[in-house]
């Protein structure tokens, strides 16, 4: 099975897809790829759109797009289809086997949705948790739950070696998943729908709304609503993010918070790479989208729809500019160029303190971002 960007819509997902594949993305519990690979039983390989992301050729008669969200029943389809079918849903194809033959289409019979642009990743995630929690958890039951926890529902999953103590779990308004080695500590409050990656911690008295993703190896507190942190990355105090989208290796420093509605209630403009200007989103709610290895000073306080690129560094007071590109210091709205050395030494450090190492594919993916950034 390989997973195949299509070009308009890996760069439609800039900045979060300069450093990954849209498979790779992470939307509800698990990745895009994790999802199809449970779904079909079956491993993946992935066709990235951009030779810098490659790392070594792929083959195989099963082609899906990487940015299609699978459920079971689509997936029951793609493992019918027989040689030079593709599946389509309306003018889109979903998924071709050997080769795509335009006039050997079969039509998809349930709706499927497609993660197009930054904003569908948090306008999905509720959905997608739901789905996710029924995939990993059916015909299983959960660990022990504390009874120091206050746990409101039925729909609490705790993974073998997760913890939570004394924190309040409203699974009410969607299922609450939490990882191994997982930990929600002291005086936190849940709603879901809700999902905690493995060795994640949500830190003491957070308030957390679904429908909310932290990946693996991050560390939340404070307030945080429908937003999505891919892995690895810290907001781990006082301050607000909602509707965002962080990637991988992100800190936000102590009271960073961002807005996430107009004060005149018009539709959220958000940069887009492809048009090189900002668009609409036609949406209300639109906060932050940061790409991998950026950070940020304390007290920082960025505006609605927002969008920082990868390797980024954000200090100073007042509000940065709403797009800040890759490999940049934006100091008080200043911005100038970050050098590739001291960016992918601060890399390095940031591996280490995680038990990590950076490795060659990761590092010549930074040099070709530096390479495509504006400085």
């Amino acid at each position: 099975m390989i997973l195949y960007d299509e070009l308009i819509h890996w760069k439609n997902l800039l900045p979060l897809t300069f450093t990954r594949s849209i498979a790779e993305c992470r939307i509800g519990i698990l990745t895009i790829q994790e999802k199809w690979e449970k779904y079909l039983s079956e491993e993946s390989q992935i066709k990235y759109s951009e030779d810098y992301l490659a790392d070594g050729d792929v083959s195989g008669e099963l082609h899906i797009v990487s940015n299609a969200l699978p459920t079971a029943s689509i997936a029951q389809e793609i493992k019918s289809l027989k040689k030079d079918q593709c599946l389509v849903f309306g003018d889109r194809v979903i998924a071709y086997r050997n080769a795509f033959v335009l006039s050997n289409k079969v039509e998809c019979s349930d709706p499927i949705k497609f993660i197009d642009y930054p904003w569908h990743f948090f306008l999905y995630n509720d959905e997608e948790i739901r789905k996710d929690y029924k995939l990993l958890t059916a015909g299983r039951t959960s660990a022990a739950i504390s009874d120091t926890n206050r746990v409101i529902g039925n729909d609490v999953f705790l993974e073998a070696g997760a913890k939570a103590s004394c924190a309040i779990l409203n699974s009410e308004t969607g299922p609450i998943y939490i990882a191994a080695g997982a930990e929600i500590m002291e005086g936190s409050m849940i709603r879901g729908p809700f999902a905690l990656g493995e060795n994640a911690q949500v830190k003491m008295g957070a308030k957390i709304y679904g429908a909310t993703t932290f990946g693996p190896g991050c560390k939340v507190g404070g307030e945080v609503t429908n937003s999505i942190l891919f892995a690895n990355s810290n907001k781990a105090h006082d301050g607000y993010i909602g509707n965002a989208v962080i990637g991988e290796w992100c800190n936000l420093g102590a009271d960073t918070n961002s807005s996430n509605l107009k004060n005149n209630y018009s539709p959220v403009e958000i940069f887009n790479y492809t048009e090189g200007k900002a668009i609409s989103t036609d949406q209300l709610f639109c906060g932050l989208i940061m790409g991998d290895h950026s950070k940020v000073g304390i007290n920082t306080m960025f505006n609605t729809g927002t969008v920082v690129g990868v390797s980024a560094n954000i200090v100073g007071s007042g509000f940065p500019s709403k797009h800040i590109p890759s490999f940049s210091w934006s100091i008080n709205e200043k911005i100038r160029a970050f050098d590739i050395e001291k960016a992918l030494e601060t890399a390095r450090i940031v591996f280490e303190r995680r038990g990590k190492k950076m490795n060659e594919r990761e590092e010549r993916i930074l040099r070709a971002v530096k390479e495509m950034s504006v400085s």
